[in-house]
């Protein structure tokens, strides 16, 4: 007599779900074609078995109810195509997360034939056409072993993350040393809110005195400019006077006042100045960004946002204000008032007092600054100095 399989543990289960959540592992479409017809699926687990033997070997772990396992066990080929940061959508349609059926679902992207014939991804991060050596179910699952005949190798970008049930993509730890910054390079970061406005102006007044640099510039939120300098990927970098821990060193270079951006047919711009309780029944366009400044400063005054929609853009922000779908509260005031796509925009103080976001110029603590990021530093002070007065201005009616 056959041994009844016992249900699981639904509390065990879960708990093993949530653990394995926290698993980052990279984001793979397993292809195949042959006989059993052309099919794919999103696979996360997947694995090196072996580099030593006849052939390299790996495993996947398909669902026995899977739509692609049929076609995988008549076809007995498989190819892992290794997605870039920048595939997602990829992903999702062989996920089942779109609207595309099985048959549709290879009209998301380009593709070849590797040496078995299943389909590759025209530029994934890394592909490896297999043969299936080994079959084993377990639980619900198979256990496929495949033996690379052929691999795809494109040494351009990341990999896509998966992890916490959301995409996401690696970063750079801090190194314990971080490196010393090559002789004649300027290794600067900046916020990508503000970094817009004032990097080129600086560049172009050293440029005029000191001609052309060797310039190496990182844009980013506020997590990655201080990871990067934490690694020593950069030596200063001008971002928010938010979250700056020991180990870096901050200069704040000017207080920036919050003010209420919004299309120039919303009936409130037709207020000189705004109170936060207008602004308690209108939708917010939230640029969410790390540290996210906005909501902590509503937080601080205990002002309640409507949010609607989150961008992480400032020029994303911009375009849904202009299109009236809502208002936003920024701190950088570029100098057009006009969104990509033409609409005008106006800008409305406010009455409440509320902390100012203040921007700093970043560095390791205690390191010796290259000769070419204290002659940047200089430069930026002096220039944001020149144009205090159009960070500090809001237009008014």
């Amino acid at each position: 007599m056959s041994e009844v399989p016992q249900s699981p543990d639904p509390v065990l289960r879960q708990q093993f779900l949530d653990g394995m959540g926290c698993a980052a592992c990279t984001v793979n479409v397993v292809t195949t074609d042959g006989p059993g017809g052309r099919a794919g699926m999103t696979v996360s687990a997947m694995a090196s078995v072996s580099a030593d033997g006849p052939a390299p070997t790996l495993l996947i772990c398909v669902n026995h109810e899977a739509s692609a396992y049929p076609a995988l066990s008549v076809n007995g080929v498989f190819c892992v195509n290794i997605l870039r940061d920048d595939q997602s959508f990829i992903s999702d349609t062989f996920a089942g997360r779109t609207h595309f059926d099985d048959h549709q679902r290879f009209g998301c992207a380009m593709w070849t034939r590797m040496t078995t014939g299943a389909p590759r991804v025209v530029d994934p991060l890394a592909a490896f056409d297999c043969r299936i050596v080994g079959d084993e179910r377990v639980g619900t699952h198979h256990v496929f072993i495949g033996e690379v005949q052929e691999i795809f190798v494109n040494h351009n970008g990341n990999p896509l993350i998966y992890a916490n049930r959301a995409y996401g993509i690696p970063a750079r730890i801090s190194r314990l040393r971080p490196e010393p910054s090559p002789g004649g390079l300027l290794r600067i970061g900046c916020s990508q809110t503000f970094g817009p406005y004032v990097v080129p102006g600086i560049l172009d007044h050293m440029d005029q005195e000191h001609g052309p640099m060797n310039l190496s510039l990182l844009e980013g939120d506020q997590r990655v400019l201080l990871e990067a300098l934490h690694a020593g990927d950069v030596d200063l970098a001008l971002t928010y006077d938010v979250d700056i821990d020991e180990g870096l060193e901050s200069e704040l270079l000017i207080e920036l006042q919050p003010y209420v951006l919004l299309a120039e047919s919303h009936p409130l711009s037709a207020k000189p100045r705004l109170a936060l309780a207008d602004l308690a029944d209108e939708p917010m366009i939230l640029l969410d960004v790390p540290p996210t400044n906005v909501m902590r400063l509503l937080d601080s005054v205990g002002h309640q946002a409507n949010v609607a929609y989150r961008a992480q853009s400032f020029e994303m922000v911009r375009g849904l204000v202009g299109r009236g779908l809502g208002y936003a509260l920024l701190a950088t005031k570029p100098a057009s008032s006009v969104t990509y796509d033409g609409r005008a925009l106006v800008s409305r103080s406010i009455c409440d007092e509320l902390p100012a976001a203040g921007m700093v110029m970043v560095h390791r603590a205690g390191a010796e600054l290259p000769a070419e990021a204290r002659l940047f530093a200089a430069h930026c002070r002096a220039f944001i100095k020149g144009q205090a007065q159009r960070f500090e201005r809001v237009k008014t009616p």
